[in-house]
């Protein structure tokens, strides 16, 4: 069935009408610092709640680093909403830190000034920082520090219900919606290139950052120190950003559910030469969780996930294999510095047509050469996405990004109508072609409007972002609370500490014992 034919079933007031039922969240990740831009050395504060238990503030890799995370939300409004109010109440409770608002960090005196995440005394807790401890010896700290945005998205059972049988004979079963949403994520991977092209933030980099780096890349250097590519829209997805040059032999597989939850199960349980250097313990402390390929599931760098919900201490890929895919996680997103929320709300609207496009258009599987495509097209978009004629590889043929941007987003345009025909209004069909414009005018891009910004001003690009930094700390400061109550985020708070405390009490075995049992169990997990 071609896209227009799958276009014309969507289009039916039935089918249609079920993506009301669409679900997104956000997972958005930040620096604390100080108010000279360094990275924070303080704890997590107690006023946050715990990083450990709390369900919308956490850490990431650092105790400087935090994650904010929403529930999926049926209004994209409500969605920015929450997100929004949670920024506020973390900035009110920070004291004279405030939030970094680019991708890439800055003012980094050396790797070991980035504290790594604690959680606890509970032996899941000491299991979370010892991962990170693994990530740290494995890539450097420096890149754990990078920032980005997770954009969650999942479709309704009942479109599942509509459009499967419609398009192909088959009843919405969980191993249908499976094989549907992983159509979907081929789909993604030979589009992605256009999210950093479109979306892309950090085409510079602070000195500080690259100065203990090894890179191969033609940087230009600004009079204030600062590191930039010409034509680079995403350096954070790029070989010296968030990516792990070491996976890129791992052949994980995005044809079926069952192949992809055996490749990542085989690179959990594949010994690492590399690696093994870290095995054991030094000084009577852990260097990682284990010297395979890959320590856990979360160690895979990828720019889109399937996901199901975890129990607790449930592998990702044991939830997975027992029941399907319930969304997908978009990860190929810079944080947008022209947000006070990393994120804007007609971001939300392009996504949600973009991911309803690539589920719509015909997906055949993809062979090892069909992968390495996407990858080549995406490293190229990264560092020279606003080229003039740059050249990608399009089903094995050259063709001009510009170009091809542009019959991709004529595409999503007739999904955006149908969009906005069920949501009412025309938001869907806007932000395609405020996209659009970014493709006829590449400097539009957001990382154009930084790099000429830098150019134009002779600001380095550290003082730029703290400038934004302090703008957002006090526009946040007005913002009144929509979704939440500052009561219910108090009460959070507390409740997060209890249970870390309960968590720490309720342990009755070593650390030692726990990581054995933890390993020798077929279906478990912690992240």
């Amino acid at each position: 069935m071609t896209f227009a034919e799958r276009l014309a079933k969507l289009s039916q007031a039935d089918i249609a009408d079920s993506l009301k039922g669409v679900l997104r969240g956000i997972e958005r990740e930040t620096l604390r610092i100080n108010s000279n831009g360094s990275i924070a050395q303080t704890p997590h504060p107690k006023a946050l709640g715990s990083a450990l238990c709390h369900e919308y503030i956490t850490t990431d890799f650092s105790e400087a680093l935090l994650e904010f995370i929403t529930i999926p939300h049926a209004d994209p409004r409500q969605a920015l909403a929450q997100l929004r109010d949670i920024h506020k109440f973390v900035l009110e409770r920070i004291g004279d830190e405030r939030l970094w608002p680019m991708s890439m960090p800055c003012y980094i005196e050396s790797e070991d000034s980035i504290p790594i995440a604690q959680y606890g005394s509970s032996n899941v807790g000491k299991m979370k920082t010892l991962y990170r401890v693994g990530l740290k010896n494995r890539y450097g700290s420096m890149m754990q520090a990078i920032a980005g945005v997770h954009f969650n998205f999942s479709l309704p059972q009942a479109f599942w219900d509509k459009w499967l049988p419609a398009v192909s004979a088959t009843d919405a079963d969980q191993d249908a919606v499976s094989a549907a949403y992983f159509d979907m994520i081929r789909n993604y991977r030979r589009f992605c290139w256009l999210i950093p092209y479109l979306y892309g933030a950090s085409p510079a980099l602070c000195g500080s950052f690259i100065k203990d780096n090894q890179s191969n890349l033609p940087f230009e250097r600004l009079p204030t120190g600062s590191y930039y590519l010409p034509y680079a829209t995403s350096l954070r997805m790029s070989d010296l950003g968030y990516t792990n040059k070491a996976q890129s032999g791992l052949n994980v597989c995005y044809n079926q559910l069952d192949n992809y939850v055996a490749s990542l199960r085989q690179a959990i349980n594949t010994p690492s030469a590399d690696y093994a250097k870290f095995a054991g313990k030094k000084n009577g402390q852990y260097q990682q969780l284990n010297s395979n390929v890959l320590q856990i599931e979360n160690e895979l760098y990828s720019p889109i996930r399937p996901k199901q919900p975890t129990r607790k201490l449930e592998k990702p890929t044991d939830a997975l294999a027992e029941r399907g895919v319930s969304y997908i996680e978009v990860r190929a997103l810079d944080v947008n510095p022209f947000s006070d929320v990393g994120i804007s709300l007609e971001q939300f609207y392009f996504l949600e047509t973009f991911l309803v496009y690539c589920a719509v258009c015909p997906s055949a599987e993809m062979r090892g050469e069909d992968f390495a495509e996407t990858e080549r097209n995406l490293r190229s978009v990264v560092v020279e996405g606003r080229k003039p004629d740059l050249m990608l590889s399009h089903n094995g043929q050259s063709q001009t990004l510009q170009d091809w941007a542009q019959e991709l987003l004529k595409g999503m345009a007739e999904v955006a109508v149908i969009l906005d025909s069920v949501q009412g209004g025309d938001a869907y069909q806007s932000a395609v072609r405020t996209e659009l414009d970014k493709v006829l005018d590449p400097s539009l891009t957001p990382s154009a409007r930084i790099l000429q910004h830098l150019k134009d001003t002779g600001q380095g690009s550290g003082a730029y972002a703290l400038e934004m930094a302090e703008y957002y700390k006090q526009t946040l400061a007005q913002h009144q609370y929509s979704y939440h109550s500052e009561a219910e985020l108090e009460q959070l708070v507390a409740d997060s500490l209890a249970a870390q405390a309960e968590g720490e009490r309720q342990d009755n075995v070593s650390f030692d014992q726990f990581l054995h049992d933890y390993f020798a169990v077929a279906d478990r997990t912690c992240a």
